[in-house]
């Protein structure tokens, strides 16, 4: 196939909302970039929409419920930092970086979710140190590819500061440009932060936000660069993707402390959870609620529960079943989801309080709460995300009015001449030359 491209680079902004798609297409390298791409600006993400969900969808075009990772972080009881789903074997199935190292391609991927200890060659994993006795380079480099990422911290380490944005960002960017340079590699996968975190601290509108989406625009432009200067852009598939929006919020809902006041976990005396009968775990703007019991009396007792709550307080949009929840690719292991209205999410500790109304000096002084979330179901309004692609394989100026997230693998794959069996999503072969 001549139209097959030599390098597939997909480049995520975390964060990037359909809602942002006017503001970039004017800044210069969004501009230029869209001027023989291929795009939607209306891409419906999964449930929930989180960050790691997300990415194993793109690269598996499955849903949660399919690929196994169904959340950002792990149920762990009593932790106060529950791991993440930073492994790759937490991935059920193949995904489109497997099947090409198969066929003999090269990968290197910087902070992309849920790679460590994936079989990429050129690895910079997206983890944190979660243990007193580890540290982040100990940790990166045992999941990862050690002389790799020990040559890119080296070079560029001075650039971070711990997982702060913009300092991260531009460390990963570093490492990019480097690896486009120096790295023989067919397939690049990078994950940039950067607006997500603008988004949670200041807001969806912040002008921190819009500055994130100014120095995206610049990295963008350097990206490009780079590609032209190493000789590889005419035969390179370039695609910008974003994976999930998110909302503005102001109050948080304690769903555990509902739960233990209605008597379904009990507490010992050092404060912890000694037992429960039902427990919530958070996804931001919506909730899992898993039960011990799955019998008919106690699923109607929560449900009362829960829609008692909502008489009073009107701070959830849906109480999904699980037969629901299993419709819209969600845990397949839930009682009930619950979907947040607008302006409420979720957190999992227990609280004195079952809802609380945030204060900018709280937000501030704690890094618990944030001011913007997403997770929210991806059928809320004006809550899509953002596909462009441009390149060899690629039709130039193609629109595209709607897509799903699921659909981004198989493109992918079909784009290397790859299989990706079993995806729940459908190839965009009308981008396809």
């Amino acid at each position: 196939m001549g139209k097959r491209p030599k390098y597939l680079f997909v480049i995520s902004f975390d964060g990037l909302s359909s809602l942002d798609f006017e503001y970039i297409k004017k800044l210069p390298n969004f501009k230029d970039f869209l001027k023989e791409a291929s795009y939607s600006k209306e891409v419906y993400s999964i449930y929930p929409s989180l960050t790691y969900p997300a990415h194993v969808t793109i690269v598996t075009g499955k849903y949660p419920k399919n690929h196994g990772v169904i959340n950002n972080t792990k149920l762990q009881i009593n932790k106060d930092s529950p791991d993440w789903y930073w492994h790759r074997k937490n991935i059920k199935g193949e995904t489109i970086y497997d099947l090409a190292i198969k066929k003999g391609m090269k990968v290197a991927a910087l902070l992309w979710p849920v790679t460590a200890k994936s079989k990429i060659q050129y690895n910079m994993p997206e983890i944190f140190p979660n243990r007193p006795w580890q540290n982040q380079l100990m940790v990166s480099a045992f999941n990862g590819s050690p002389y790799y990422q020990y040559k890119l911290n080296k070079l560029y380490g001075n650039l971070r500061k711990g997982i702060k944005q913009p300092y991260l960002d531009n460390f990963t960017h570093h490492s990019l440009l480097y690896t486009i340079k120096n790295v023989k590699a067919d397939i690049f996968l990078v994950h940039y932060t950067d607006l997500d975190s603008q988004r949670h601290n200041y807001g969806f509108n912040s002008k921190e936000a819009k500055e994130a989406l100014i120095r995206h625009d610049k990295r963008l432009g350097e990206i490009i660069k780079s590609l032209k200067e190493k000789n590889i852009y005419e035969d390179s598939a370039v695609i910008l993707l974003g994976d999930h929006s998110s909302l503005d919020e102001d109050k948080v809902i304690y769903l555990n402390s509902l739960l233990k006041e209605k008597g379904y976990i009990d507490i010992n005396k050092k404060g912890k959870i000694s037992n429960f009968l039902a427990i919530a775990k958070s996804c931001g703007g919506s909730a899992y609620i898993y039960s011990q019991n799955k019998d008919k009396e106690m699923l109607e007792k929560l449900y009362q529960i829960f829609n008692d709550v909502n008489q009073e307080y009107n701070c959830f949009e849906y109480i999904y079943s699980r037969k629901e929840a299993e419709k819209l690719g969600a845990d397949l292991n839930c009682t009930f989801m619950l979907e947040a209205n607008k302006g409420y999410y979720f957190l999992d500790p227990i609280n004195d309080k079952l809802i609380k109304e945030l204060t900018e000096d709280e937000i501030k002084e704690d890094s618990s709460f944030t001011r913007s979330t997403h997770g929210y179901s991806p059928y809320k309004a004006n809550y899509t995300t953002v596909f462009m692609a441009r390149g060899k394989g690629i039709k130039k100026g193609l629109v595209i009015d709607k897509m799903n997230l699921i659909d981004e693998g198989p493109t992918f794959a079909k784009l290397l001449g790859i299989e990706l069996k079993g995806a729940d999503g459908r190839v965009i072969e009308e981008i396809l030359e």
